[in-house]
């Protein structure tokens, strides 16, 4: 692990972007970190019926092709994100898009859901399946919708069935700040629609005999009662849980980096305390009737802790990555473990929501 931390932190030396772009060959060519240990069993977790040798998962972001879902995996992680995938392949934003805020520990993007759209993504993920079925990890797909596409909600429902039977789960993304107009799909009429129709491609879909836990990932900026009603909304529309959260549009005066300023979402350390005071919202407002999975400024056990304490049956990370390399996730594992015992509990579940 410490070799691969190291070369990741030689890849600062480049361009953001081009660094990533290099991760990710690099862990295609197998030179990623592997975990050869057995997850301590006080890490395990069920999320929405998933079982996971461990809590800590991979946000969406880092593999946005699904090209290195087994590497990640590997390398540590209890479950895997890619995406965020849309029907048809688009380029995204205009480069630069992607900061590194070093000071801060944080990163801006400002990507545009930049993929090669959902063909590719599910030629990948069938390939993998018949590959080796006997061993794959729990694989998630983060769905998004094309920036000029008519029917954004059509989009949705197109990248659920296409990808049906291809992933464990799905993860409904409409809380990126970088799609012009997409969080708008967050208000109570616009998400009530959305998660109608994706219920009804659902039913169909389960017909099949086949079902997959769907997830709804918001933003950490929602405005007083949004909580509540978006809560209400994935109960009535039948969804499993919400992942929070995104990342931020907000500036806290406390960024020191030169590009604090660029425009796009925030994530990695100053997130932390925003999105988990969101996250106890949500608990607080679902009363365990939903699953909840934390996001937002994990970097260490205690991060992870505090979200499973805020009610987070789970955790993500990725931005932490770009500074803790890929050898983070062992570290935060162990940690976390050692954490949990500290405090006398026996599992996550003992611990979620006793903040």
């Amino acid at each position: 692990m410490a070799l691969h931390d190291i070369a990741a932190r030689a890849l600062h030396a480049l361009d953001p972007e081009d660094a990533h772009g290099w991760a990710i060959r690099g862990l295609k060519w197998g030179l990623g970190p592997r975990d050869g240990g057995v997850d301590d069993p006080i890490l395990a977790t069920s999320v929405a019926g998933l079982q996971l040798s461990n809590c800590v998962g991979l946000a969406a972001g880092f593999d946005k092709n699904a090209e290195v879902p087994d590497a990640m995996l590997a390398a540590g992680f209890g479950f895997v994100e890619a995406g965020t995938v849309t029907p048809l392949a688009q380029a995204g934003n205009p480069r630069p898009r992607l900061f590194r805020l070093t000071q801060d520990q944080a990163v801006i993007n400002r990507m545009g859901f930049n993929n090669e759209g959902l063909e590719p993504f599910a030629a990948r993920l069938s390939a993998r399946k018949h590959a080796h079925a006997d061993r794959l990890g729990v694989f998630g797909a983060n769905i998004g919708a094309n920036k000029d596409a008519e029917d954004r909600i059509g989009d949705y429902v197109t990248g659920l069935t296409r990808l049906w039977g291809l992933s464990d789960y799905f993860t409904v993304n409409i809380s990126s700040p970088n799609t012009p107009g997409l969080r708008a799909l967050q208000t109570k009429a616009a998400l009530e629609e959305l998660l109608g129709r994706i219920a009804e491609a659902r039913a169909g879909l389960k017909k099949g005999g086949a079902d997959y836990p769907i997830f709804l990932k918001v933003a950490p900026d929602l405005e007083e009662g949004e909580v509540e009603a978006i809560v209400e909304t994935v109960l009535a529309c039948g969804l499993n849980g919400v992942i929070v959260s995104n990342t931020t549009i907000a500036r806290p005066d406390t960024l020191k980096s030169a590009q604090k300023g660029e425009g796009g979402g925030l994530s990695g350390a100053p997130l932390l305390v925003a999105s988990t005071r969101v996250l106890a919202e949500f608990h607080a407002a679902a009363k365990g009737r939903v699953a909840l999975i934390g996001a937002g400024g994990i970097a260490s056990g205690a991060d992870a802790l505090a979200k499973i304490k805020a009610g987070a049956c789970a955790v993500q990370l990725y931005s932490a990555l770009v500074y803790g390399g890929p050898g983070l996730v062992v570290r935060i594992k162990k940690d976390l473990a050692a954490r949990l015992r500290a405090e006398g509990f026996a599992s996550v579940s003992d611990a979620i929501g006793t903040a």
